[in-house]
């Protein structure tokens, strides 16, 4: 028997917690021409998006940078968040606040400071997120359109 759905509040409120908690997720970007490309990357959530990094010479980066469109999995298939994303900026490693680098160090347990310049963060600002657990939510799935939550999360 499958649990209750949650109400729109609490999926807000799962998902934030899941992007302060969570530690790695999937990012999906593609080509120009729409050739994809996925890797786990970790990530730093700041309240308003998510700071990656990873080496410029990466297909995600090349393909990020190109297109400006990303797509980030969290959870498993049966607690899935997916947000599609685009590039809010490109950071180099050492124009990054000291606070929020050492922040993503901490995190990620890997400083992309000690590659030099070939590893710039990128901040990925969430457009629309679903969420869900069961067939019971997928009706209700959309909790951000447009960059804006659906509503406020539960406390």
């Amino acid at each position: 028997m499958q649990p209750p759905a949650r109400d729109l509040g609490r999926r807000i409120r799962d998902t934030l917690d899941r992007l302060d908690r969570d530690v790695d997720a999937w990012f999906a970007t593609a080509d120009p021409a729409g050739l994809p490309y996925l890797m786990p990357l970790s990530f730093l959530w700041d309240g308003e998006a998510m700071l990656i990094s990873t080496a410029r010479t990466n297909p995600t980066a090349r393909f990020l940078e190109s297109t400006g469109r990303i797509r980030v999995a969290l959870g498993p298939t049966r607690d899935v968040v997916l947000i599609h994303g685009e590039l809010g900026e490109v950071i180099p490693s050492a124009e990054l606040p000291v606070e929020v680098a050492d922040a993503f160090a901490a995190k990620a347990g890997f400083d992309p400071r000690k590659q030099g310049a070939s590893y710039p963060y990128y901040r990925v600002v969430p457009l629309h997120v679903q969420a869900w657990r069961e067939v019971n939510e997928l009706a209700e799935r959309d909790i951000m359109i447009d960059g804006r939550w659906l509503g406020p999360p539960v406390a």
